[in-house]
C-alpha cells in the first residue's frame, strides 16, 4: 500500500500506545485518549469469579479487587518477563484492552506505534510483536522518550529524560532516528522510590500496618525533593486504629534517592555527545513520565548542571499522554517503508 493510499484510507485507525511499567495509554486517530494502570488480574477460583463477575480485570478495577485475583504487573523494570506465560498473556491482554478502549470500527485496520522503555526495545521487541500481532495490521515499536520527543517536535539538539515507574530512559535527539548509542536506561525510577519509602517507613513506624500500594499512593500525592514548607501527614492504622503519621522526611529521602543516578547519567549522555553541540543539548532538556511530577526535580537538575555551563530544563505538560500522543503523531507521519506488516 502506497503512503498516499494509507493516508487517504479512512478504513485505517492509527493508534499510539505507550506501554509502561505502571501506566499504559492509547491515543487514536478517531480522537480517543484512554489510560489504565498496567495491572491485569484473573479470578483465583469460582467464588472469586462470582464476586468480580468478569474473566479478567484491568487497571484500577484489578487493584481494587486484588484479594480475589491472581494479580499481574507484567512489565518489571520496563521489560516483559519472558518465559513466564502469565506475564506474556498479561501484556497481550493489556494491548487488546487498550485497543478496545479506542473503539475502532468493526472493519477498520489498525496501524499502531508502540512506545516502550529502551531496554524493552532491545530485549523484548519480538515479545512485543507477538503480543500485538493478533490486534493490529501494521506495527512500529519505538522507545518512549523518542515518542515523547516526536510529539513535542524536539527532533534536533534535545535530551528527553522519561522518568517512569520501572526505568528512567534517556534519549538524545539530533535530527535523525536515535540509535542505541543515543539512548540509555537506568533502573532508579518510581518503583525504586517506592521500595526506599517502604523501608524508611517500616524503620520509623514498625508497629504500623501499610502495604506497597499505600506507599505508592503516598509518593504520588506528596513527592518532592529539596525543600517544602508544608507538613506531610497521612493516616496509617496501628493495631486497627487510624493514626496520623508524619512522613515528610521519609518522602524527601526516598525521592532524592534517584537524584545521583539521574544527574550522573544526564552528564554522561551530554559529555559523550559531539562537543560542538553540547551547549544546545544542555539548553533543551525535557523531563517526561510520572517522575517529572516530583516537586522540585526540574530545579534540582538545572542547579546540578550549572557547573557545566548554562542549561535549561522543562517538563512535559501532560506526562500521562505525552508518550501515546507522540506515538500517534509518529503513526500519522510514518513513511510506508517503516511499517512492519503483521
Amino acid at each position: 500500500m502506497k503512503q498516499d493510499d494509507i493516508q487517504k484510507n479512512e478504513n485505517i485507525l492509527y493508534a499510539g500506545i505507550d506501554l509502561g511499567t505502571s501506566r499504559s495509554s492509547i491515543s487514536a486517530s478517531n480522537g480517543t485518549r484512554q489510560w489504565i494502570e498496567s495491572y491485569v488480574g484473573w479470578p483465583k477460583d469460582f467464588i472469586a469469579a462470582q464476586v468480580v463477575g468478569k474473566p479478567v480485570l484491568f487497571g484500577a478495577e484489578a487493584l481494587q479487587n486484588r484479594l480475589s485475583l491472581d494479580l499481574c504487573r507484567p512489565l518489571e523494570h520496563g521489560v516483559i518477563k519472558e518465559g513466564i506465560s502469565r506475564n506474556e498473556e498479561a501484556v497481550k491482554d493489556i494491548i487488546k484492552y487498550l485497543i478496545e478502549l479506542a473503539e475502532p470500527a468493526p472493519d477498520q485496520k489498525i496501524f499502531a506505534v508502540v512506545g516502550v522503555p529502551a531496554d524493552t526495545l532491545k530485549v523484548n521487541k519480538l515479545a512485543i510483536r507477538k503480543a500485538v500481532t493478533d490486534f493490529v495490521h501494521s506495527l512500529m515499536v519505538v522507545t518512549e522518550p523518542f515518542a515523547v520527543a516526536y510529539g513535542m517536535n524536539l527532533l534536533n539538539n534535545s535530551l528527553v529524560i522519561d522518568i517512569g515507574a520501572g526505568t528512567t530512559d534517556f534519549c538524545i535527539m539530533h535530527g535523525t532516528i536515535p540509535s542505541e548509542d543515543d539512548q540509555k536506561t537506568i533502573l532508579t525510577a518510581g518503583d525504586y522510590i517506592d521500595d526506599q519509602l517502604y523501608s524508611y517507613l517500616i524503620e520509623k513506624y514498625p508497629g504500623s500496618r501499610f502495604n506497597k500500594n499505600m506507599v505508592r499512593q503516598f509518593k504520588e500525592q506528596y513527592s518532592f525533593v529539596r525543600d517544602l514548607d508544608e507538613d506531610i501527614r497521612v493516616e496509617i492504622p496501628v493495631a486497627g486504629k487510624p493514626v496520623m503519621h508524619d512522613i515528610k522526611n521519609e518522602i524527601k529521602r526516598a525521592c532524592e534517592s534517584i537524584l545521583p543516578a539521574l544527574t550522573e547519567t544526564t552528564i554522561e549522555m551530554i559529555a559523550r555527545f559531539d562537543p560542538e553541540f553540547q551547549v544546545k543539548i544542555k539548553n533543551n532538556i525535557v523531563l517526561a513520565g510520572g517522575g517529572s511530577l516530583i516537586r522540585g526535580i526540574k530545579e534540582y537538575l538545572q542547579d546540578a548542571l550549572k557547573e557545566y555551563g548554562p542549561c535549561n530544563v522543562t517538563c512535559v505538560q501532560d506526562p500521562l499522554f505525552a508518550g501515546s500522543d507522540g506515538a500517534i503523531k509518529l503513526a500519522k507521519d510514518m513513511p510506508v517503508k517503516y511499517w512492519e506488516p503483521l
